[in-house]
């Protein structure tokens, strides 16, 4: 009976056959341990010599990376996190694979990345990308579950909710065109139609950045609400996260132990999240000796570590300056210098990990921040016209997906975050 190594749980005492990859191997004159992988997880083939030599002599002879059907009894194996393991009977090999570039030893990241496409199965890289599908699973749910519709906005558009300077452009026959910034402006467009979605997909930001939180592609998960203003955004962004959080404890648990991942910081993860205005942040800043920052511009990574430091969750970063944010961000009417936005930090020195903010509502306002800003009104003329027809008080946010996983999974750079990253001196594989 042919099974998977999930499965095995379901098969102990039976004897099974296995599909599997051979991760590593290690043992003595008498016995063999296997380290099998098939996709699905990871699990320990046992080999005695004295049970059969010419099975021994085989499994001693493989290489690293030898596909092979492996045929055995199941037994439980309490030293095992994953709680079980197979007495090997028969190994049936289908491909040997000499010479696997990437051994037990250390790999500086440039050769590591060089061969991203055989990474990928190794323990830690495949705990990451379960981390990952875990999130995008968890994500549909969130939304689903309270009663968002998903919709997929275009990947190539003729405008740009940040504005073009940090996009790829390309020609779409003979117009100009430019690879989505964000899908923002699109979910604005689907919430006056369906009152609450959500999108998710790849995004592009031509930015000459090398820090280890950036990517030039990414993923973004956007929901735009109508009729939800800045206060009930953010009760959804700390529901979302903390969503996500629980869920990731739950169902990857192997996958955390595999990476050394610490979860007690995790385990604290829970609505509602501190908040700070940017104001009150500035002076924290200067309190603590940052002198390299004044009111009015934005937060470099030092800053958003310092300020995230102070607390053992996420915390909303309010009201920035209007000048350093995005034209569509909705004044606030306590203090005109700001608008009603929020940044999401998450701790440990990850980051921002959402961005979002109370949408511009009144046509004439818009209007007028869009010539402030220097874009072509022409360009905008159709997201004009959701404030033309039917306006409503609306808001909305985006939540990298790369950085998210580095936060949870724990990984120190976010190029082991995305299956195949695309980073400013890496277009392969």
């Amino acid at each position: 009976m042919k099974i998977t190594i999930n499965q095995a749980g379901q098969y102990v005492g039976q004897e099974v056959t296995i599909g599997s990859w051979l991760l590593q191997k290690r043992g003595s004159g008498k016995i063999q341990f296997l380290q099998l992988r098939d996709g699905t997880g990871f699990m320990q083939g046992v080999v005695v010599k004295a049970n059969d030599e010419d099975l021994f002599a085989a499994a001693k002879g493989l290489h690293q990376e030898t596909s092979m059907y492996v045929t055995g009894t199941i037994k439980e194996d309490e030293r095992s996190s994953f709680g079980y393991e197979m007495e090997v009977t028969g190994i049936e090999i289908i491909h040997s694979a000499e010479g696997y570039p990437i051994t037990p030893k250390n790999h500086g990241p440039e050769f590591l990345m060089d061969h991203r496409h055989l990474w990928l199965r190794s323990r830690k890289q495949h705990a990451v990308m379960n981390i990952r599908n875990q999130i995008i699973k968890s994500t549909h749910d969130f939304f689903f579950n309270n009663g968002f519709k998903k919709i997929d906005p275009p990947i190539l558009t003729s405008s740009s909710p940040e504005g073009t300077t940090e996009l790829f452009h390309t020609k779409y026959f003979e117009e100009d065109a430019y690879l989505s910034q964000s899908g923002q402006l699109y979910a604005e467009a689907a919430a006056m139609a369906h009152g609450k979605v959500f999108t998710m997909g790849p995004t592009f930001r031509a930015e000459k950045s090398k820090t280890r939180r950036h990517l030039i592609e990414f993923w973004m998960i956007e929901p735009e609400m109508a009729f939800y203003e800045h206060e009930d955004s953010l009760k959804v962004q700390e529901d979302f996260v903390s969503y996500l959080v629980k869920e990731v404890l739950t169902h990857c648990r192997l996958d955390l132990e595999a990476l050394g991942r610490d979860t007690t910081v995790l385990e604290k993860i829970e609505a509602p999240f501190p908040r700070i205005t940017y104001t009150e942040a500035i002076e924290l800043l200067k309190e603590k000796g940052y002198d390299d920052i004044e009111w009015g511009e934005d937060f470099g990574a030092p800053h958003e570590t310092e300020i995230a430091s102070h607390y053992e969750k996420p915390v909303f970063i309010v009201n920035y300056p209007k000048a350093i944010k995005s034209f569509y961000m909705e004044e606030n009417p306590e203090d005109p210098r700001t608008v009603l936005c929020a940044d999401l930090i998450a701790p440990e020195g990850y980051g921002e990990i959402i961005g979002g903010s109370e949408r511009i509502h009144d046509y004439e306002t818009l209007k007028a921040r869009i010539s402030e800003t220097g874009l072509d009104l022409d360009a905008y003329e159709w997201y004009l016209d959701l404030r033309r027809y039917g306006s409503v008080p609306h808001s909305g946010f985006g939540l990298g997906l790369e950085r998210t996983v580095a936060w949870l999974s724990g990984v120190q750079h976010v190029r082991e975050t995305s299956p195949f990253p695309r980073l400013l001196n890496r277009l392969y594989p």
